[in-house]
């Protein structure tokens, strides 16, 4: 089974678990969280689930919604979501996350913390790792004034920082600012200890270590969707 194939089964299988009519839903981005959103998009359109809002991670996320039918509202027009589904990067035993290899990793931590009910994850398996850094850098949202100083800074806590590119210039994301991919040779050792030293860092908007955030997981195999957090296992 490709990978495109195993991300559809965890997104579908998330959607029709997790969604229930009338919640308020927080839509993730990137390829995965894509899956989901196509799923939401197709139940409402075949009355499996009526009167969802949604709340977009991303512009991309929104005009793919926005094309699908499902109604949306900015995040301050809701009091809180019943649940947020999106992709990881990677997903450790304790659902520790890296995200943000779409660019959106603001503006989805905005929407996590906003949810007041459940985090949803969808991956397929090559996304779980046993420790936090061992193969997705982590990105890092910059201002671009005095990016390379924050590489500077970023290189002290053992990363090696690349600046995002896109078509020959630098990467800008939704807010208009840089991204540097941090890579951890050894892996990340501390990812609380990290995500302290990140937060004290004025010029850094905001990293992609969600920690303490999701509630489970759908990992997608070949043999089925797992279920990690909160559930049991094979499905």
């Amino acid at each position: 089974m490709s990978t495109p194939e195993l991300k559809e089964r965890a997104a579908q299988h998330a959607v029709a678990a997790e969604l229930k009519s009338g919640m308020c839903v927080g839509l993730g981005s990137g390829s995965t969280a894509a899956c989901a959103v196509n799923a939401l998009g197709k139940a409402l359109q075949d009355g499996t689930l009526q009167a969802i809002i949604g709340v977009p991670t991303s512009e991309a996320t929104a005009r793919q919604a926005v094309a699908l039918g499902i109604p949306l509202r900015e995040l301050h027009e809701v009091e809180g979501l019943d649940v947020t589904i999106d992709g990881a990067d990677e997903v450790d035993p304790a659902l520790n996350l890296i995200k943000g290899l779409g660019g959106a990793l603001t503006r989805e931590k905005m929407v996590a913390q906003a949810t007041t009910g459940r985090y949803v994850v969808v991956a397929d398996e090559s996304k779980v790792v046993t420790g936090l850094g061992q193969h997705a850098p982590l990105p890092v949202e910059v201002l671009p004034f005095g990016w390379r100083f924050q590489a500077q800074r970023l290189a002290r806590f053992g990363a090696v920082p690349r600046l995002r590119m896109a078509d020959g210039a630098p990467f800008l994301t939704d807010n208009g600012n840089h991204i540097l991919d941090c890579t951890f040779p050894d892996g990340i050792d501390d990812p609380q200890l990290l995500e302290w030293l990140l937060i004290a860092l004025a010029g850094i908007v905001e990293h992609g270590l969600f920690l303490d955030i999701a509630t489970v997981a759908y990992i997608a195999t070949p043999d089925g969707v797992q279920r990690l957090g909160d559930g049991p296992g094979l499905e």
